[in-house]
């Protein structure tokens, strides 16, 4: 049984995902439909966490948009996102960046990794 559900993830799964990590700053680029139309909306942000593997791997992104924070879990095998670009990559020591929820400006920044 175990093996049947292996078999159908593995199918699923894209085929080119881009490398990022948890305090990079990526822009997302996801499939808006409004009707019958489709367009690409872009969602930049810092990633927040990353949780699960495989085919149920999921992504939290955060940006400020006008003073509001504003939070967005995609699934990272999903036909809706088409691609992730890393704008700049972070420095961070964790997992999970759930303390920047509480900061804002220039406190909810993170570190740059320079190489």
């Amino acid at each position: 049984m175990n093996d049947i559900i292996k078999n159908i993830e593995t199918a699923q799964l894209k085929q080119e995902v881009s490398e990022f990590h948890v305090g990079d700053t990526v822009k997302v680029y996801a499939k808006v439909k409004e009707g019958n139309r489709e367009r690409t909306q872009v969602f930049e942000g810092v990633v927040l966490k990353r949780q699960n593997g495989g085919a149920r791997e999921t992504f939290t992104v955060r940006k400020s948009s006008g003073g509001v924070g504003v939070e967005k879990t995609w699934p990272l095998h999903s036909p809706i996102v088409e691609k992730i670009e890393v704008v700049r990559l972070g420095k961070v020591r964790r997992a999970k960046l759930t303390y920047l929820r509480q900061r804002t400006g220039k406190a909810a920044k993170v570190k740059e990794l320079v190489k």
